[in-house]
């Protein structure tokens, strides 16, 4: 009998780490996830931020304990099994990246620092592959432990997505640092919280929708607390938190509040996840919001379903930004499929290694001409720019920056790129894409030549056809020109 399919997906949120494993079904009505284990560990990552946007020790011990204990579970796991990204702590931390290569260790598998909007993104994909669906639009507000997301969409589909820098760990430190509640700070909490989700009410009240929907913790917690005390009898109402709020200024303390249904690791973030909520419910004119079981996890999960079952986000996203910016199709087409069967050749690691680091190179060729829809000089900066700051739904911090730095260097001088390549194969993909765009200058259909391609000790060794050369001066020029470009850096390229 064979082993069921398994993923995984691990969120290292900013008030809690969880690890969710799903089990894959095949019915006849299509795949489906089925909940197999989960695990979470009350980390509070934003509060080891210190004032320099630093993690501190104590942050960072709780949190690589957490993914070791993560990483025991996942031991059996494929490495295209498993998907773990982070959030807002780890997008605005100053020292996330070398605290990055630590984490990766103790988990065992890669970490991926995803933007707001991509967060945005996948808490909708969770909610909307576990709420039951209803017509209309669906406003889902996701309340985290350093940053709120809201999103509005259709079905299935996402329609308007934003990530506010504001989470109930934050608020609950800047406002409540030692847990004292009175009615002047509550309400300046509520305030600042108004002032952050008007800058984008416009917007989402034009929109509309039809049902309002929170996810992840501090909505399941208010639920739970406000249906537990008799406060709401489903959901959350606008009701059943100005109530909880009287009680919260009565007790004057979060600890000294005595509440069915509140748990222990949820009272020192109840001041800023209350603030939040009721200002969502203010500016946004609600009376009543659903609660939704799905949340990050879900929709990484299906998410990396969805990847497994060759329809990646990504991809999609390539051709909606080939489209936006009016990419030559044909030129790019050409350009990758030279640049990848270049890349095959000498490419180092193992097979399934070698097909992860192909797909950066492919989506850079399909789109390291995007900058041409900005101006023709400096365009490959311009190309740079736009992968590295646009929001690409699917894309991580990590995924924009290696295409980025892929269409930045397709062109031009290479020590601009020193720091942003780290892998033999991200030097090779560069090399790669520049020789494909250099045999293609034509942007014509030509008969290309026969080349080989290899990796010799720091450099490469390439063999073009003598003849075709000879007819293609400008292109044999250009050769010349690349193997001292590269000789700067210190690569050796030999044409033979």
């Amino acid at each position: 009998m064979l082993a069921p399919r398994l993923l995984a997906a691990v969120d290292l949120g900013s008030n809690s780490f969880r690890l969710l494993i799903g089990r894959v079904v095949e019915t006849p009505g299509g795949t489906q996830l089925y909940q197999l284990d989960s695990l979470k560990e009350t980390v509070r990552l934003a509060s080891g931020l210190t004032r320099e946007k630093r993690l501190d020790a104590d942050s960072q011990l709780r949190a690589l304990a957490a993914l070791q204990r993560f990483g025991e579970r996942l031991r059996s796991f494929a490495p295209d099994s498993v998907r773990a990204v982070a959030t807002n702590t780890l997008r605005v931390a100053k020292n996330a990246r070398e605290f990055l290569q630590t984490a990766e260790a103790a988990l065992g598998f890669p970490i991926e620092v995803i933007a707001g909007r991509e967060e945005a993104r996948l808490i909708y994909c969770g909610v909307a592959s576990t709420f039951p669906m209803q017509p209309g639009r669906m406003l889902v507000v996701d309340i985290g432990g350093g940053s709120t997301e809201f999103i509005v969409g259709n079905g299935r589909e996402p329609q308007l997505m934003e990530s506010l820098f504001m989470g109930c760990v934050g608020y609950s430190l800047q406002f409540f640092p030692d847990g004292e509640v009175d009615r002047y700070t509550f309400k300046q909490a509520e305030l600042a919280a108004q002032k952050e989700i008007e800058g984008i009410a416009r917007d989402y009240l034009a929109a509309g929708w039809q049902l309002a929907v929170g996810s992840s913790g501090t909505a399941r917690a208010l639920e739970e607390i406000l249906v537990a005390n008799g406060l709401s009898q489903q959901g959350i109402t606008l009701e059943g938190l100005e109530r909880l709020r009287e009680l919260l200024l009565r007790a004057g303390h979060a600890e000294r509040l005595r509440l069915e249904g509140l748990k222990p690791d949820r009272v020192p973030v109840l001041p800023g996840g209350l603030a939040i909520m009721l200002a969502v419910f203010s500016v946004l004119g609600l009376e009543r919001m659903d609660v939704a079981e799905g949340a990050l996890r879900q929709g990484v999960l299906y998410d990396l379903l969805g990847r497994a079952e060759h329809h990646d986000t990504r991809d999609l996203t390539i051709e909606q930004f080939s489209q936006r910016y009016g990419v030559d199709r044909t030129q790019s087409r050409r350009v990758g499929e030279l640049a990848l069967s270049l890349f095959r050749m000498a490419a180092v690691g193992t097979e399934e290694e070698r097909a992860d680091e192909e797909r950066p190179l492919a989506w850079a060729a399909a789109l390291h001409e995007i900058g041409l829809s900005i101006s023709h000089a400096s365009y490959h900066k311009h190309s740079a720019y736009i992968l590295s700051n646009a929001d690409m739904p699917g894309f991580s911090k990590k995924d924009q920056a290696r295409v980025s730095a892929l269409a930045l260097g397709h062109v031009g001088k290479l020590n601009k790129l020193t720091g942003k390549l780290v892998t033999p194969n991200d030097w090779l993909s560069v090399f790669c894409l520049r020789l494909a765009v250099l045999i293609f200058r034509r942007r014509t259909d030509l008969h290309a030549p026969r080349i080989t391609l290899a990796i010799d000790g720091r450099g490469y060794r390439l063999s073009v056809d003598a003849i075709w050369l000879a007819a293609n001066p400008l292109t044999e020029f250009g050769l010349r020109q690349e193997c001292l470009e590269w000789s700067k850096l210190g690569f050796a390229v030999e044409v033979v």
